[in-house]
């Protein structure tokens, strides 16, 4: 595929902007924007590394004060053309092109009277050869702010549904009391460990219960030391033996769900109750094997 020429692109519309706008604006555009379409980021689009060279260029010319000059001459002029070729009929305007291509090649070859066009080649081989140190800090920037991304989504994080604990004490059948605990003094115990996500009591079988602590050192604190009552203390017990890590999951783009406060919190109050009863059913079956053995 042809290289396109800088006159032929919009850098402004490439970053989002107007032709006002400031170099802070410039760098804030291209750093949101390089972050989104780096090829590192898009392996699987083949116009990504276009795409992005393109936007490097705008970064480039629009940061340099001559460059952003000559640039934004060669943009209005032919803008000005677009306005003046929609007022003249065909005959006219065939007359116009035919005078500017003659003038163009009169004024060729002349250093003293270089078109637009010719003044912005001149700044972009100028910037070709004394290099634009502001790209490359940018695009330092860039692959150090991919390479931490990505390095988080290798890292082992802590999922509470993996690390589950089974608590146990001494309870007969038909004791009301359920041997002294009930959920508010089971959380008394185990909240100074940390912040609990599931506190479930078994339903059915009495002196049982599951619990699910937000972080690993809270749950290995509560396994190892909690006791509960002297009278009648508890035992806790990891459901899967030894505590589980799992890996990050890369997360998707932006979500419009942050837009919609509402329909975000009754979701989330709807995944809860589903956990809540998916913890609740996992118990009774827990205590219906017990049971059965």
């Amino acid at each position: 595929m042809a290289k396109k020429k800088i006159e032929d692109l919009d850098l402004y519309e490439i970053l989002g902007l107007q032709i006002t706008a400031t170099e802070s604006e410039i760098k804030k555009a291209y750093r949101k924007k390089a972050l989104q379409c780096h090829p590192d980021k898009n392996p699987d689009d083949p116009k990504a590394a276009e795409t992005f060279h393109e936007l490097s260029q705008a970064l480039e010319i629009l940061t340099d004060a001559s460059a952003r000059a000559a640039y934004d001459t060669v943009l209005k002029g032919k803008e000005a053309a677009k306005l003046r070729h929609k007022e003249l009929d065909s005959k006219r305007r065939k007359l116009k092109e035919d005078l500017e291509r003659r003038e163009k090649e009169a004024l060729s070859g002349k250093a003293d009277n270089l078109t637009a066009e010719q003044k912005l080649a001149a700044e972009m081989e100028r910037l070709q050869k004394e290099g634009s140190r502001l790209l490359q800090e940018e695009l330092k920037r860039v692959k150090e702010k991919l390479k931490q991304a990505m390095s988080r989504f290798s890292e082992p994080v802590w999922d509470s549904s993996l690390n589950r604990i089974k608590i146990k004490w001494k309870a007969e059948k038909n004791d009301e009391s359920n041997g002294g605990y009930n959920e508010e003094l089971l959380r008394k115990f185990l909240k100074k460990y940390g912040d609990i996500v599931a506190l479930i009591i078994s339903p059915k079988k009495k002196g049982s219960a599951l619990v699910e602590f937000a972080t690993k050192d809270a749950s290995e604190m509560a396994v190892e030391i909690e006791k509960g009552l002297p009278e009648n203390p508890l035992e806790l017990k990891w459901v899967n033996e030894k505590p589980v890590l799992t890996t990050k999951k890369i997360i998707p783009g932006p979500s419009l769900v942050s837009d919609r406060d509402y329909e975000s919190l009754v979701l989330t109050k709807m995944r809860q109750a589903a956990e809540r009863q998916r913890l609740i059913d996992e118990m009774l079956k827990e205590d219906q094997k017990c049971t059965i053995e």
